[in-house]
């Protein structure tokens, strides 16, 4: 029951990093009416570096597919940590109305992380 809980949660926050890192890309996602003009101001600041969403974009789509499969779910979850770390920085700082949305993520990135803890062992041991 456990692992079936896991993947669907797996499953779509994979969607979730997927369709944000699309949208990046091919930009088919409207921009909110009540979105902060501090976070518009920083999203033009974003485009006006010509490689930084292309690239942003594309570690999330990556990140978002191995989220799906079990067998690569831990290298997911290394790629997306520094992404989340930069959403929840955002949200702290800009707009704290997404926090929930991002404590979800990081609930499930956290999760992954724990489950996959023996993965992570040969980095750290000598």
């Amino acid at each position: 029951m456990k692992s079936k809980i896991l993947f669907v949660l797996c499953l779509l926050t994979g969607l979730v990093f997927i369709n944000a890192g699309l949208d990046k890309f091919f930009h088919y996602m409207p921009v909110p009416k009540d979105m902060p003009e501090k976070m518009v101001q920083a999203g033009m600041a974003f485009m006006g570096i010509g490689w930084l969403l292309p690239l942003v974009g594309a570690i999330e789509v990556l990140g978002g597919l191995l989220l799906i499969f079990a067998r690569t779910r831990a290298l997911g979850a290394v790629v997306i940590v520094p992404v989340l770390t930069g959403i929840l920085l955002t949200n702290i700082s800009i707009a704290p109305s997404g926090l929930p949305i991002v404590f979800v993520l990081i609930a499930v990135i956290l999760w992954i992380i724990i489950d996959n803890r023996e993965k992570y062992l040969p980095m750290i041991r000598k």
